[in-house]
């Protein structure tokens, strides 16, 4: 699934493409996950912003056009017809553009709704803060992992805490910070360490353009580079760029993990 880098890349991409521009038309599948797109139409895109792993499109009437690419999600723009059966929902601009939301396995999700409300949306609705937030301090975020005792992986996984993070920041974050990904217990100061290793690896896999393991391609059609820079990620068995030690692999709360079982003791 696209976590916020990914999506934060497709974000800087898809602005200047589309901001200003009217939506004329609109298309979407039966599928009711998909059938808000046609509720836009006659609107148009002030601005493309994110909240946590969400695409927000700010409209022109106050509302917000909230799309979530699900597990293989990808949007796209386009001149001219196109026959692609994985296409969900579709919006046609003034100039005869066509922005397109492509999606295989349909766990996608597209809604229209007054800006800010986000009642219809559970899981965005109960976003915690975005890493990235300057009012988001360390001791904020570690009151926040002390109303929990579940593991600090399974944390950091949970939209609560913070917004945005998956499974592949996760264990790049805990793996910079030294926190044991199966710990219930993280203390103030491993906390602090912890988002800032969060807010490091988050902002590499930015400039880096996502990390591209198998579907994720960015706006451009364009695969991102951050694989190739991840210390602990998918590298079990691999010496550990800090200590040498074999890193390894154990499943917690039914995510796979990679870690130091070294540098990064309970």
């Amino acid at each position: 699934m696209p976590e916020l880098p990914e999506v934060e890349t497709i974000r800087r991409q898809i602005s200047p493409a589309i901001a200003g521009k009217r939506i004329i038309a609109a298309w979407h599948t039966p599928n009711r996950k998909f059938v808000s797109a046609s509720d836009v139409v006659g609107r148009s895109v002030r601005a493309v912003n994110r909240r946590g792993k969400y695409l927000v499109f700010a409209l022109d009437d106050d509302r917000e056009l909230i799309v979530h690419l699900g597990m293989t999600g990808v949007v796209r723009l386009r001149s001219g017809t196109s026959i692609d059966p994985y296409v969900r929902a579709s919006w046609t601009f003034d100039d005869d553009t066509v922005l397109e939301l492509r999606d295989v396995r349909q766990f996608g999700r597209v809604a229209a709704v007054a800006a800010g409300d986000y009642r219809l949306l559970p899981t965005l609705h109960a976003l915690g803060p975005d890493p990235f937030d300057p009012g988001l301090t360390a001791r904020e975020f570690y009151r926040a992992l002390r109303k929990s005792s579940q593991r600090a992986k399974t944390q950091l996984l949970s939209p609560r805490p913070i917004a945005g993070v998956g499974n592949i920041y996760a264990d790049e974050a805990l793996w910079r910070a030294c926190v044991h990904p199966g710990s219930r217990r993280v203390s103030r100061a491993r906390a602090h360490d912890l988002l800032e290793a969060l807010r490091t690896v988050l902002a590499q896999g930015i400039d880096n353009g996502g990390t591209t393991l198998r579907d994720y391609r960015s706006f451009t059609g364009e695969t991102g580079s951050n694989q190739h820079s991840l210390d602990c990620y998918g590298r079990h068995g691999q010496p550990c760029p800090r200590c040498g030690n074999s890193l390894v692999r154990r499943v917690y709360d039914g995510r796979g993990t990679t870690f130091c079982p070294v540098c990064q003791r309970v």
